[in-house]
């Protein structure tokens, strides 16, 4: 069970390792103006996007393992955290919508969206490790 929860937590590292550097390589593709430059944010952003998704397809197996084998009946403070990592989960979705976007040529975000928008995850980041270590409720 200890690898498992290892290995989770490795995962997620890989995870939010991404969701915090594609938003910001967002905000670089959105105020780049030439083209050779657009066409190299298009192949890091579709590069790190698969990585981060086998990070986060990983943490979500390894944490449904860990739910089922170790927290079940789960206590509250785990109903809330699994809340957040859902918000999470929409959050990366809408990261693979904003690179569409972007690749299509339509940019509908300004560059400070894409800056405010990159804070997102390092607050889920504090309440998730929060509740996962102190186990408030």
């Amino acid at each position: 069970m200890l690898w498992i929860k290892a290995l989770h937590i490795i995962f997620m590292v890989t995870w939010f390792a991404g969701l915090f550097y594609l938003p910001r390589l967002f905000v670089y593709h959105a105020q780049t103006q030439d083209e050779a430059g657009r066409a190299r944010f298009m192949v890091m952003e579709r590069r790190l996007f698969f990585l981060m998704s086998l990070g986060a397809i990983s943490t979500l197996v390894l944490g449904l393992i860990l739910l089922f084998r170790w927290w079940w009946p789960a206590p509250l403070w785990l109903h809330i955290k699994l809340g957040l990592v859902a918000l999470l989960t929409l959050y990366h979705l809408y990261c693979h919508r904003l690179m569409q976007d972007l690749r299509l040529g339509r940019r509908l975000r300004s560059p400070r969206f894409y800056r405010a928008f990159n804070e997102i995850p390092t607050l889920l980041l504090i309440a998730i490790v929060l509740l996962a270590v102190l186990k408030p409720v």
